[in-house]
Formats: C-alpha cells, structure tokens, sequence
C-alpha cells in the first residue's frame, strides 16, 4: 500500500493551497486552453483540441479540493470550486461567442463525439483523478499529470456547451453538461479515493466528512444515465455487427446462391429498420439484367439470411439497371497476340543515346567559335 511520510503532510497543504488559488496563471491558462479548444473543435480537429487539454489548469484546484475535502476543511474547498467555476464561466463564454461569431450550420465529429457520455467516461475520470492526486504525492511523478490531462478533458465538454448553446442546440448541449459533470465529479471521487489509501490518517476523515460522502453519492447517482448511455451503446455495437453479418449474407446469397443472377450483380447499399417487427431490410442490387433478381430469388435469399441470423428479418431488394453499350465487332481469324496488336516500337521506349553519339542525320553538333 502506498504511504506518505507524515513529515509531508505540511508540504502537501502548501501545494494544495497554491493550487486553489485563483491568480493570473491560472486566469491566463484558462482562457488560452479555452480559445485553442474551441478553435480546434470549430476546425474539427483533434490535435488542436489535444494541445489545448496539455494547456488546461482545471485539474489543479479540483485535486486540491478533494484534499480539503477529506481534511474537512471548507473554506479551501470554497476556494477551490470557485476557481474552478471562474474557469468555467470564461470558457463557455469565449466558446459561445466564438460560435455565434463563426455561426456554423453543421459542427464537426469533435463536437458530436463529447455529447453522448457513458460508463467508459466516468471510469477513465476516476482513474485519471486518481493519477493526478499521486502525482502530488509522488514529486517522481509528476510528468503523468500531462497524459492525465488528455485522458480527462474538462475544457473540451465546456467548449463544446459554449458552442452548442450558441446554436441553441438544447438537446446535445445537456449531453456535454452530463460529460462534464462525470469528468468532474469523477476527479473529484478519484482522488479521494487515493488520498485515503495513502494516507492512513485520511480515512477516518473521510468517513467524517459529509462534503466527502455528497461527492461521492453525486458520483454514484451519476451511473444512473451514464449507464443507460453506455447500454445504448453496447445496443448499437450489436446492430451494426448484425448489419455487417446481414450484407455479408446478402452478397454470399446473391453471388453464389441464386443461380440465375451470378456475377452480374454488384450490392450496392444495405440498411436495416429496426423500428419494424420483423426488421426490415433494404437492400439496393446493381443489376445487367432488369427482370432480376425475381420474386422467388429475393425469398430464398431472406430465408438464407434468416437461417444464418437466427431471427426474422423481411428483405426488400431494389433493383438498379444498368445497360451495357458498345459496338459489335468481327471476330479475328486467330488469336491475336500482344506482339502482332502493338508495333514493337511501340511496345519499347528507343535505347538512350551516348554523350558522343552523333543525331540521327549524321550533322556534327554546333560549336561556339
């Protein structure tokens, strides 16, 4: 079990109460992180929104209040959350009045990407709290705090709220909300949780402490809608491994199974229905010949999908026509080789010519008097 000498205790109250402090540092930190963050989402780009979660201070008074919180001591847990939320209130108002400013109609796979937290979300803040506080405890590692800024992003969700109320975007925007209400109170809990195991004199205090028990409830209350967010997701996993086993099965059927069409069709798209009972399938068929795939043909390809699945589906082909055009042509007497098609000068590129190889007209080259 990891121990800290008690004769660092009072180093360790200097460093938490440095990193409460609202100062210029931090106020310039903040509002850098900020503009780079929303910059780099507006461009959708992610290494622009990483730089800026190297930038980010936020993780600094939030360690420092989970300190306070076990200590019990209120008013370096007022000062840290009030830094905290002065960081919060200078994000989102930069990243709305970027996006009103910008006034994009469609925003990128960066911004989407942070409104739809689950389970995962909160595991990777608490495990990322938990590092930040031992790189206070453990000088010797300190350099884990930048990897741990990246793991949990606090800036970013903010970034992402400022622009999606900016666009009145409501429902995404309590996405972000839940995303950064998990990355924080997941901090929070894990450092907590690291204060306590290092710090036998720390437990007691917890267990104490009513702030330190409401933060951790709040915590837990949270896997509430992260899971529903996370079962969705699992849900999703599972129609899109279902679709790609079904166009796996669709072309199998098409290409070797229905005799009459062979290899002169080509599927194109598939999409599945699952608001349908059974799912329907729409499946669209590139197809030579326009009176295929018949009736019977789509029938026994469902009932092959529907054999290999293991659950009813209803296949609906559309048939795309394609025509074939190009002249006749006589047929040769005899096989024409590449030989006799191509003229060999054709077929090799003329041998280079020496330095001293006079031109092909025998003239000497010109000389300068």
């Amino acid at each position: 079990m990891l121990m800290v000498q008690p004769t660092s205790l009072a180093s360790l109250e200097a460093g938490f109460e440095r990193e409460a402090r609202l100062d210029e540092p931090f106020v310039v930190l903040t509002v850098a992180a900020s503009l780079i963050a929303t910059l780099g989402l507006l461009a959708d780009s992610p290494a622009v929104v990483i730089g800026a979660m190297l930038i980010a201070p936020w993780i600094l008074p939030l360690r420092s209040a989970s300190f306070a919180i076990v200590e019990g001591r209120l008013p370096l847990v007022g000062r840290a959350l009030l830094t905290l939320a002065v960081g919060v209130v200078i994000t989102m108002a930069l990243s709305a009045g970027l996006g009103w400013l910008a006034r994009l109609p469609v925003l990128g796979d960066e911004v989407l990407r942070r409104t739809t937290p689950n389970l995962l979300d909160l595991g990777i803040a608490l495990v990322a709290g938990s590092i930040a506080t031992y790189g206070r405890l453990r000088p010797e590692a300190v350099s884990s705090i930048a990897g741990t800024a990246i793991a949990v992003a606090l800036v970013p969700p903010v970034c992402v709220l400022g622009l999606l109320l900016s666009i009145q975007q409501w429902g995404p925007a309590r996405g972000a909300s839940l995303l950064f209400a998990a990355n924080l109170l997941g901090i929070l809990s894990g450092g907590l949780l690291t204060l306590v195991v290092s710090q036998a004199s720390l437990r007691q205090k917890l267990w104490r402490s009513r702030i330190g028990l409401v933060s951790l409830l709040l915590t837990g209350l949270l896997l509430i809608p992260l899971t529903g967010s996370f079962l969705s997701l699992v849900s999703q996993a599972q129609r899109r491994q279902a679709l790609q086993q079904v166009e796996r099965a669709i072309t199998e059927s098409l290409r070797q199974r229905t005799i009459t069409l062979g290899k002169n069709s080509e599927l194109t798209s598939v999409s599945i229905d699952w608001n349908q009972n059974p799912p329907l399938i729409k499946a669209a068929v590139s197809v030579s010949r326009p009176n295929l795939p018949t009736s019977k043909q789509v029938a026994a390809v469902q009932d092959f999908i529907n054999k290999q699945q293991g659950l009813n589906y209803r296949l609906l082909v559309q048939r795309v026509s394609i025509d074939v055009i190009g002249p006749e042509a006589a047929p040769n007497p005899q096989p024409v080789s590449v030989d006799e098609a191509v003229p060999k000068s054709q077929l090799l590129p003329p041998p280079p010519m020496a330095a001293d190889q006079p031109p092909a007209d025998n003239k000497p080259p010109l000389t300068e008097n």
